[in-house]
């Protein structure tokens, strides 16, 4: 059982810190990394019970319905919900790159336990691949949704734009990850392609992110440096 509760939170831990170790500007606290991290994980159990009860019941026929209902909005409205509402309040949330260290956290603590549960259920052997495509998923759809969070929040002008952005694209980006894998009979050959776009993405918006959260700090500064009179 230890064998299986390490693989299955270490790809969880090890993306968390690499994103974590990307804020250049300032770390956030590891415990409101961490109790965000947990709340992501506590979510499997509410969004396994609706979705064993939707696929006992066959309200989602198999298809672009139970990929982008059952697993897109779901998971990533449940996300979203911690996010905007445990987090993008929260005093420790005070640059833009914030978003994407509390999106990646509440993802992969989500990513963390459905893994677990995973290769209890299938086997360590699953390991391997569960790291390198459900996980790490998971961590970059968190990180976009983190980016236009921290966005909205920082933006000069505060519309509800960035944060609807910060649940749509999300949903659409999962929902057509699971499409792809329950649809396709050759799915590896689309997967790939996917999963790097995925990456190009994320790590756009990491980038996006540090360069908001530099001009967010040099405009405190300037705001705060005493006038000089004559």
């Amino acid at each position: 059982m230890l064998v299986i509760f390490s693989a299955g939170i270490a790809p969880g831990l090890a993306l968390l810190s690499y994103f974590y170790l990307k804020d250049e500007v300032e770390s956030e606290p590891l415990p409101v990394v961490f109790r965000t991290f947990l709340f992501g994980a506590l979510l499997v159990f509410p969004i396994m019970f609706l979705q064993h009860v939707l696929q006992t019941e066959n309200v989602l026929s198999p298809g672009w319905l139970q990929a982008f209902v059952s697993a897109g909005l779901f998971e990533e409205f449940f996300k979203w919900f911690i996010l905007y509402y445990a987090v993008y309040q929260h005093i420790a949330f005070d640059e833009p790159f914030d978003g994407i260290v509390y999106g990646a956290a509440v993802s992969l603590g989500f990513a963390s336990a459905e893994n677990i549960f995973y290769l209890v259920g299938n086997g360590v052997e699953h390991a391997i691949g569960r790291a390198l495509l459900p996980v790490p998923s998971h961590a970059l759809f968190g990180v976009i949704m983190g980016y236009y969070m921290g966005k909205g929040k920082f933006s000069e002008k505060r519309t509800s734009k960035w944060i609807w952005l910060s649940l749509l694209i999300p949903v659409f980006l999962h929902g057509s990850y699971d499409y792809i894998l329950i649809s396709q009979e050759y799915w590896l050959y689309y997967i790939m392609p996917f999963m790097i776009f995925l990456w190009w993405l994320g790590l756009r918006k990491v980038k996006k992110a540090r360069a908001l959260s530099a001009a967010h700090i040099k405009s405190q500064y300037n705001s705060q440096k005493p006038l000089h009179t004559q």
